[in-house]
């Protein structure tokens, strides 16, 4: 393929119509940068199994072509000129419901804090901007499968055809009987802050049961995300540190740079942040933070499998539920990728497929007047 001149906007097979042979992933790039565009999109024109329909240098251009260009995925940039990324979400969203937006971020703190929020508004995944030298190998293969996951939802598109429509409150089938739990652990990837958000509005302000979260993001990110979080709780809301007890009410996000754990010390339950390796390859990771809540709470644990990439998440789910404790998963047409969750689902060990905002009042139900001892 002609590469561009420099300076030029780069050219693209098909930027006007997708070939309907191809069953590709259409991607829109949104960022005032000329390089970055052009970075972007040659690492996009290198992967068959996406294709760039447009181009725009800013939010109001994008908002313009959105229905002509009808993409899969924006790659949005939140810090433009004009219409900021952060104010054309909603935007982007209300035109086109079932459009996945990837946000790429610069490593400052306020970038941290736009690309949060925007999670929390919708956005599906969030990725760092590369630095000068860090395009190819890993950065390029993250930022591909990122792509490809978003625009096909890992699998959620045949979860339409395949699983039952779901799935309402009160779920159609009753949920497996459990032990009463005494905390309460979340386990999420890429879509994950948004639905996040959601379980946590469902909640009424007397839940009074410590609640664990492993989200998979940026390390720079989580405080954060704690922040965000905790204002849109109204509860405490503090990254893991070793040897913190979980508190009545209380949320516990796993740092950047270790897995969420719990132990029993003496007669008290206490996180145990851990750097080993999982089988996921992810770190924070869900497996480890869910086969210590088995072991630490004998099972008396309630875990929710929300949006992500992958499996993580399926063998600490086993551990917890042969433990006597119950997992949630939600539901697919919910899910920004149905990867985590349906791994779950199709492992059996779900005692139900539940929409984030139903998450909340199940617990209710399920935990009654239920107290941390």
């Amino acid at each position: 393929m002609q590469r561009p001149a420099p300076g030029a906007e780069p050219r693209w097979p098909g930027a006007d119509r997708c070939p309907p042979s191809r069953p590709v992933v259409r991607v829109m790039i949104v960022d005032d940068s000329l390089t970055a565009r052009t970075v972007f999109a040659r690492m996009i024109e290198a992967d068959p199994a996406l294709l760039l329909v447009a181009q725009a240098s800013t939010a109001e251009e994008a908002l313009g072509r959105l229905s002509t260009c009808s993409p899969d995925v924006v790659l949005l940039d939140l810090e433009m000129p004009g219409m900021g990324g952060l104010e054309a979400l909603p935007q982007f969203l209300a035109l086109r419901p079932s459009l996945q937006v990837l946000v790429v971020s610069s490593l400052t703190e306020a970038g941290a804090w736009h690309s949060v929020r925007a999670l929390a508004a919708g956005a599906a995944d969030t990725m760092l901007k590369p630095v000068p030298g860090s395009f190819g190998g890993n950065y390029r293969e993250q930022f591909t499968a990122r792509i490809r996951a978003l625009g096909r939802r890992d699998a959620a598109s045949t979860g339409r055809d395949t699983c039952p429509q779901t799935q309402g409150w009160p779920p159609s089938r009753a949920p497996r009987p459990g032990k009463r739990p005494r905390v309460v652990a979340i386990g999420a990837s890429t879509g994950g802050v948004h639905a996040i958000n959601a379980v946590l509005g469902g909640l009424p302000a007397e839940f009074a049961l410590p609640i664990l979260i492993t989200q998979h993001l940026p390390a720079s990110f989580v405080p954060v995300f704690a922040r965000q979080l905790e204002l849109v709780s109204r509860r405490r809301t503090i990254v893991g540190e070793d040897g913190q007890r979980p508190a009545p009410g209380e949320i516990i996000l796993a740092p950047g740079h270790a897995h969420l754990t719990v132990e029993r010390r003496g007669e008290q339950i206490a996180v145990a942040l851990c750097s080993a390796p999982s089988p996921s390859g992810c770190r924070p990771a869900v497996d480890p933070m869910l086969s210590s809540i088995a072991e630490a709470f004998d099972g008396e644990a309630a875990a929710l499998i929300l949006s992500g990439m992958g499996r993580d998440g399926v063998l600490g789910a086993g551990d917890l539920v042969r433990a006597g404790g119950t997992v949630i998963a939600q539901e697919p047409l919910s899910c920004a990728v149905w990867g985590m969750p349906k791994a779950v689902a199709q492992a059996g060990l779900a005692a139900a497929e539940l929409r984030p905002a139903d998450m909340g009042p199940w617990l209710s139900l399920r935990t009654g007047s239920a107290e941390w001892r």
